[in-house]
């Protein structure tokens, strides 16, 4: 008889079970006392620089300079600028090419280097990919304008052979969200990749040693399997990515100032509220610009975590 149905036993008859030999007692509160240890950190970085300042936004939008209750007049007066609707369409289009971009080629590349590739060719693949992430925004940047540049840049027949003959030409207006989504994949993609193979790697291999003995192959274990299982990750993907997509303002902010005024300093929401509040000294209109970010991320967030059931917790 083992030891688990000795208990068993022992507890049918009335008798309590004695502890095991070797098994220390746990202690149920402390084990809980070191989870807060740990959540602790980030909750204070949370309160400090996430809830407090958007709670001090959320009094500017809705009061003056003087600290009076406008209710909605601010809200009114951005809306009612002459930039604040290109602003919006901008990132908009920004954001549409940008979400398919991350969202497809990240799933691809992730279930290519999973199923495809031996695991430390599969690594050294994720190293390289994940080296632009390793870079700040403005390096970034700065990177894009040597390449984007047809006098110095290395793929420059490549850009005269599409026509743009001038670094004026490649900064075009209708080129930025083209540009811009390149940027931000570039940097941002690799990280992603190395997210989407660690979900894949949670998939047993048993399933997918299942699906072969039926008949199905890397495409259409793919479609069928792997990505279904992963949704979720991929869902948490969108919402982060959107969340970051509505936040742009260091790549268009530089590529104004290399554009010596080309590329308009309100392209982006952030460039607008940067501009209401450090050029005319208008700290509410500001605060209301970055409300209605705030609105456009909640929902969509709320939108996909209801449709795809991010925090529900399967059943056991």
């Amino acid at each position: 008889m083992t030891t688990l149905e000795a208990d068993r036993l022992a507890t049918t008859i009335g008798i309590k079970p004695s502890r095991r030999r070797g098994v220390p007692r746990r202690r149920p509160g402390r084990a809980g006392l070191t989870g807060y240890l740990f959540v602790s950190g980030y909750t204070l970085f949370l309160i400090a620089f996430g809830i407090v300042p958007t709670g001090y936004a959320i009094y500017l939008a809705f009061t003056n300079d003087r600290g009076q209750f406008t209710g909605l007049g601010q809200f009114i007066k951005v809306v009612q600028d002459y930039r604040f609707a290109p602003a919006f369409f901008n990132i908009f289009v920004y954001l549409v090419m940008w979400l398919v971009l991350v969202i497809v080629v990240t799933v691809v590349v992730a279930v290519i280097l999973r199923a495809r590739m031996r695991p430390g060719l599969a690594a050294a693949f994720r190293f390289v990919y994940y080296i632009p992430g390793a870079l700040a925004g403005v390096a970034s940047v700065l990177v894009w304008l040597f390449m984007l540049d047809p006098a110095v840049s290395p793929a420059s027949g490549l850009l005269r052979a599409m026509g743009l003959e001038s670094f004026a030409a490649v900064l075009a207006p209708a080129n930025l969200p083209v540009i811009l989504v390149l940027i931000a994949f570039w940097t941002g993609a690799g990280g992603w990749i190395v997210v989407m193979y660690g979900a894949l790697n949670n998939i047993p291999d048993e399933v997918l040693e299942a699906a072969r003995m039926d008949g199905a192959g890397p495409w259409k274990a793919a479609w069928h399997i792997q990505i279904p299982m992963i949704r979720k990750w991929i869902v948490y993907m969108a919402i982060l990515a959107f969340a970051a997509g509505t936040q742009l303002f260091v790549e268009p902010q530089l590529l104004q100032t290399a554009s010596l005024g080309r590329v308009s300093s309100t392209w982006s929401p952030n460039q607008l509220a940067y501009v209401y509040a450090f050029q005319y000294g208008d700290f509410n209109g500001a605060a209301a610009i970055s409300l209605f970010l705030l609105a456009l991320g909640l929902i969509v967030a709320a939108i996909l975590v209801s449709r795809s059931g991010l925090f529900k917790v399967d059943d056991e």
